[in-house]
This record gives C-alpha cells, sequence and structure tokens, in this order.
C-alpha cells in the first residue's frame, strides 16, 4: 500500500491525512525522503554546469520538499500527541538527522558552488530577497562549519550527532517527569478552591482513571492550586514537584545531561572559532555579542528587583496576619499575592473567567486580526490530529491564506508551555503555497459539557501565540528559507509580544469579554480594575524571568560548567535573588535552553523583544487608534509579511524610523512611574 505521507495530499486545503497515518508509517516515510533529499542534493552538488542561483540555490530550496513535509507532521505530533512508539522513533531519527544536516554543510562541491556565487555576488543581478536568501545560505554552511576540513570537520559532526541525541532526551525526561506525577486530593483538601479549579482536579483525575481529584503540574492546573488553596502544605508539596521536574534521580534526571550539552556547544563554539557558545549563538542575532545582552537585563533587573523586595514584605506581613511565623516561601507567593491582589484591585479571578472563555477569547484574537489586516476566519470540518484539534479556513477579500489550527488543552500526551509551529510555511517559488499553522497551548480541559474557562494569564498566551501565527499566515515572500518566523531569535517575539497588548485595550474587553452562561457583557467598573491591576505583581514576573536569563546567558558566556546547579547558584547569589522567588525555568526542566539550540544563550530574547513590542504599540498610541490604519498596514508591510527578507534592524526601522529605548517597556511593566 501506498503510504499516507508519501502520497498526494488531496484533501482540504493539502492538510495531512491525518486519519489514514499510523505510527508505523513516519520510519519508512523518513528514509524515502532522506534518500531523494540525498540524491538531489548530489545532483546540485556534482552538476557540471556553472553555478547559478537557480541551479544550487533555488535547486536547494526545493531539494528536502518531501522531507520537510513528512517532518513537519511528525514533530509537530510528538510535540502534542506524543506516544511510546513516536517518543522511540525520535530518539532514532534524532542521530540521522543530525549526520544528513551536517553531510549538507560539509559537502565540499556544494559549498564551493555558493561560495563562487558568493565572490561574483555583486555581477549577479539578484533582487534584494535574492541577495538576501544567498547571504543567509552561506552564513548558514559557514556557521555550520563548511569551511572546516580533516579531523575538525569530523569531531564537529560528532558533537552535533550527540546534542540532537541529548536534546531530546531532555524533552522525553521532562515529559516523563511532567505525566508520571500527580497528587490526590481528598473533599477536605479543596477547601478554598473556586469551582474552576475542582473542576480541572476532577478531569484530571478521570483522564488518569482515578475517582476524585488530583493535581498535576500542568500550569493551567498547579498555578491556580498554588494561588488558591490556604493548605500550605499542600502548597509546599506541589510547589516542590513542579520546580523537581528533570531532577528527581533515576533515568529520568536531567543534570548530567544539561553538563553534557554545554560541554559540548561550548566544544562547537571553539571548533568554529569563536570564544565560547554565546559569542557564536548571538553573532547573527540582532544583540551581535553576548555583552550587549546583560547591559538591557540589568536596566530592568534592578528596578525589578526592589518592586519584588517591597512586594514580598507586604506578603509576609499578610502571612504573618494568618499566624504563620517565620520567612516568606516560594510555594506562599502566589497565594498570598492573590490575596493582596482581590484586597487592593477588588480583583478576584473567580470573577473574571466567566467572562473569558476560550470560545470568546478566540473571537478577540480573530476580530483584532480582521479589524488590523482585515483576514477573516471560518472554521472548517476537516480530519485531524487529535478530537480536541479545532482548524479554520482564513481568508482575505475572498483570497485563501493560511489554514489556523487551535491545539488548546493540556492533556498527558503533549509537552507543557505553548508554542506555534507550521505543518507547511508560506512561499512563492515552485508554485503558490500559502501555509498551515497551528496554536497549541496547555489550558485546562473542562468537565464535558462546560466551557472552557480562561485566566487572564490563560488569555494573553492565546494572544501572544496568535501573534505568531499572524506572522506566518501574512508572510509573503518568495523563497520558504526566509518564510513567517524565520528572523533573529531576538526578534522573533516581537509579533508575539506586540499582539499581547490589544488584549488590554478597552474595546476589545468590552466587545469580547462576555459572561460565558448569561452573555453579559464584563461590568464596567470589573474591566477596569482589571486594566488598573495589569501591571501587579510585575516586580515577581520580572526577577523570575530575568534571573532564568541570566543564568542562561553564564552558562554559555565563558568556560561551561561541570556542575551546572552550582553555577545557577553562583549566578542567582550574585544577583541577589529575592529568597522567596524561583528562576521561571531552573535548569533540569530549562527546557527552552537544552530541548535543543533554539533559545539556548537566547533566552534573553523575550525581553529583547519586549523593547520593541513596547515601543512598537506606542506607535499605535501616538496616532491616536489602537486599529490606525496606516499603522497597521506598515506593521504588516515591514514586519509581518517580510519574513527574515532583512536584517532585524532594518525591518524595524522600516516600520518605526528608529530603533528604541528600554523607557516603554519600564513603563508597560509598571516598574517606572508613567510620563
Amino acid at each position: 500500500m501506498t503510504n499516507p505521507l508519501l502520497s498526494d495530499w488531496t484533501g482540504p486545503f493539502g492538510l495531512a491525512p491525518f486519519a489514514e497515518i499510523a505510527d508505523a508509517d513516519f520510519a519508512p516515510a523518513f528514509d524515502a525522503a532522506l534518500t531523494e533529499a540525498r540524491a538531489k542534493i548530489a545532483a546540485i552538488a556534482d552538476d557540471p554546469a556553472a553555478p547559478t542561483f537557480a541551479n544550487t540555490i533555488e535547486a536547494l530550496e526545493m531539494a528536502e520538499e518531501t522531507l520537510d513535509r513528512v517532518a513537519g507532521v511528525f514533530f509537530n505530533l510528538s510535540g502534542a500527541d506524543s506516544n511510546d512508539a513516536r517518543e522511540a522513533l525520535q530518539r532514532d531519527l534524532a542521530p540521522k538527522l543530525s549526520a544528513f544536516s551536517s553531510e549538507l554543510v560539509m559537502n565540499r562541491p556544494l559549498f564551493e558552488r555558493i561560495e563562487t556565487l558568493w565572490e561574483a555576488r555583486d555581477t549577479l543581478g539578484l533582487s534584494p530577497e535574492e541577495m538576501r536568501v544567498l547571504t543567509l545560505y552561506r552564513r548558514m554552511f559557514v556557521r555550520a562549519g563548511a569551511q572546516l576540513e580533516g579531523e575538525e570537520a569530523g569531531r564537529l559532526t560528532q558533537v552535533k550527532s550527540r546534542l540532537a541525541v541529548l536534546g531530546t532526551q531532555f524533552t522525553q525526561n521532562l515529559l516523563a517527569d511532567e505525566r508520571s506525577w500527580f497528587m490526590e486530593l481528598a473533599e477536605d483538601d479543596l477547601e478554598g478552591l473556586p469551582d474552576f479549579v475542582v473542576a480541572t482536579a476532577r478531569a484530571s483525575a478521570e483522564e488518569r482513571g482515578l475517582d476524585g481529584w488530583v493535581v498535576t503540574l500542568n500550569r493551567s492546573l498547579i498555578v491556580p492550586f498554588l494561588q488558591f488553596s490556604p493548605r500550605r502544605d499542600l502548597r509546599e508539596t506541589a510547589y516542590k514537584a513542579w520546580v523537581a521536574r528533570g531532577e528527581n534521580g533515576g533515568e529520568h534526571d536531567n543534570r548530567e545531561i544539561a553538563a553534557e550539552i554545554l560541554k559540548l556547544r561550548e566544544e562547537r563554539a571553539h571548533l568554529l572559532g569563536y570564544p565560547n557558545f554565546a559569542a557564536y549563538k548571538l553573532e547573527p542575532e540582532m544583540a551581535k555579542t553576548p555583552q550587549a545582552v546583560p547591559d538591557l537585563l540589568m536596566q530592568v533587573w534592578r528596578p525589578a528587583r526592589a518592586k519584588a523586595n517591597a512586594d514580598a514584605e507586604v506578603l509576609t506581613a499578610l502571612m504573618h496576619q494568618d499566624g504563620i511565623n517565620g520567612e516568606l516561601e516560594a510555594w506562599d507567593w502566589r497565594y498570598y499575592s492573590e490575596k493582596r491582589r482581590k484586597d487592593e484591585h477588588d480583583l478576584d479571578e473567580t470573577a473574571l473567567k466567566p467572562y473569558l472563555s476560550l470560545d470568546a477569547m478566540i473571537g478577540a484574537a480573530f476580530d483584532v486580526a480582521n479589524r488590523l489586516f482585515g483576514l477573516e476566519f471560518k472554521e472548517i470540518d476537516a480530519p485531524l490530529y487529535h478530537p480536541d484539534v479545532r482548524a479554520w479556513d482564513v481568508t482575505r477579500k475572498g483570497r485563501h491564506m493560511a489554514v489556523f489550527l487551535g491545539d488548546y488543552f493540556a492533556r498527558s500526551s503533549k509537552r507543557s508551555g505553548a508554542w506555534c509551529s507550521a505543518f507547511r510555511s508560506q512561499r512563492k517559488f515552485g508554485g503558490e503555497v500559502r501555509p498551515i499553522v497551528v496554536n497549541v497551548c496547555n489550558f485546562a480541559k473542562p468537565a464535558k459539557g462546560q466551557p472552557a474557562l480562561l485566566s487572564y494569564d490563560d488569555a494573553r498566551t492565546l494572544f501572544h501565540e496568535f501573534g505568531h501565527a499572524l506572522h506566518q499566515m501574512l508572510s509573503d515572500v518568495t523563497y520558504g528559507f526566509i518564510s513567517g518566523t524565520s528572523v533573529a531569535r531576538d526578534f522573533v517575539e516581537l509579533p508575539s509580544q506586540l499582539y499581547e497588548h490589544w488584549l488590554e485595550v478597552p474595546e476589545v474587553l468590552k466587545a469580547h469579554a462576555k459572561h460565558w452562561k448569561t452573555g453579559e457583557t464584563m461590568p464596567a467598573d470589573l474591566l477596569q480594575r482589571l486594566l488598573d491591576a495589569a501591571t501587579y505583581d510585575q516586580g515577581f514576573q520580572t526577577v523570575e524571568y530575568v534571573a532564568s536569563a541570566l543564568v542562561d546567558l553564564e552558562f554559555h558566556n565563558g568556560p561551561a560548567p561541570a556542575d551546572p546547579m552550582a553555577k545557577q547558584a553562583e549566578v542567582l547569589d550574585a544577583l541577589g535573588m529575592p529568597k522567596a522567588i524561583r528562576m521561571r525555568h531552573a535548569t533540569p526542566h530549562f527546557a527552552h535552553v537544552f530541548s535543543g539550540d533554539g533559545y539556548s544563550s537566547g533566552y534573553y530574547s523575550y525581553m529583547w523583544s519586549e523593547v520593541m513590542d513596547a515601543d512598537a504599540f506606542e506607535a499605535f498610541e501616538e496616532a491616536g487608534d489602537a486599529f490606525h490604519p496606516e499603522t497597521a498596514e506598515k506593521l504588516e508591510k515591514f514586519i509581518l509579511s517580510a519574513g527574515g527578507s532583512d536584517e532585524a534592524e532594518a525591518l524595524y526601522m522600516g516600520f518605526r524610523g528608529r530603533l528604541p529605548g528600554v523607557e516603554a517597556l519600564l513603563r508597560g511593566r509598571g516598574l517606572v512611574p508613567a510620563v
């Protein structure tokens, strides 16, 4: 029988035939796709004709088309709906795909063709986009080691292969810890928990075949449990399990893996001629050098730490009023912060959530995209990879722009966090291809027949990931190599973080924050209290993030630490980390940094992008309209549709006319008085 992964996909919008794909289809599909890609690459490298942009760069653009298609399905499913067979195949694939990548960039005749084009670039008559693609291809080959020879080239291949294996192992260990731990609750343990937390705990128990209630390590359950449970002993147990992911000893412990990853990254950087991995990694980013990053982070750290320490004193006093002496602990912060928020802002999350149903917030995100960019969304019925997944046809003035998938609910087969990915990216070369984009979240799944109600933080996450999706859906470039989110790592979070701002636009909430049962609009006083509290607890949130970013940078900006946990403690001690706040992501579960190279020595990127997103939204405020048409048009032209067609600085300058300072960010986080 024909392998469905390799046949033509004739379903609606070119979606993969998920219902026909079996796990056993993936391995032979990868084998066939790799064989095809190797043959096409060999044909390019061995072409007797003189190298041209068409027979070398454009040919490379199409060489891995089948492999990209198969990998797009497999890796999206592996993150969002894993199982034993897919995890085993991931482990098998990691060294195979790494070997293929090394073969590509170490192909000397192929690199010589690219180098010939590079040396003659000014005589080739290339368009700006073609020149950009040539520049990035050459940079990719050079940074991957194409200029190395002999033992050094062989060793780099070994290092990259081992890193691929370790990254997969780190991810799977973390998922195993998250999947295996839960804490059963007796009926008396439900005291103080809002109905939505109780319902989620009940649904989580049912998923595990248990009768009763359980707390799991899913963020959408454990965070509200820590916010609302008056049982300090239970909070402590749950919190310690949450922060211990990846460091529980045994076969799923990630500490030695993290140490080996850091050592291998250092060796990789040295082989390529860099003093350390951070210098290597940041060279193509906006920051350019590791020295530029602490300059930004410390401007934010100092006021954030001062705010957090002042808040800790207030929370400690509240705890003492409850008759609990001693110091405020990490498992106390969210509980007393929630009580303080209710006291100071008269804002209770249980009163908010009925107005923030999942359907309402999806509608809000879609409405903002319609008002800014003219996009329209129509839900479609198509076979997808899980019953929880939904799909929409995205159009503009009748033209199909994209398929958008939403996979919103937590399940034990899904890794933690939230992300945006693409089954297929936009391109024009080789025929117009429109993207298939997915947002994956881990919101608490409601009991059967009940609506999914989000926290305000959940709603912000939904908007964030949809901002990434817009970057893919509005992409308008010729070559897939620079499509959508194929931009500098410290620029990629700009569209997502910028989109969060529209959640705080009063007219958006007035139009969409409606009670799920009555349909009534959120009361004006509740809306105002919500907006007034927008910067509440920013000391805590900023400190836990910046600490993680600085630890990540220190891991890579110098000799690799033999004991990452000791290095983590050293960095936090030097910063004066408040005792009752922990890093957002401790080393053994820091998936951004250790599951792959994506955010390694680049976790600072969220803050770097936030400097731009705060300044970018001020462009709309200066225009006097959050939906100002001309500003939205410039945002699409220079940021959302441009992909990686130019350097990030040039793209931002095109939109704003200047580069931003940190002031707008500090104002937005409430860390300096508003002007």
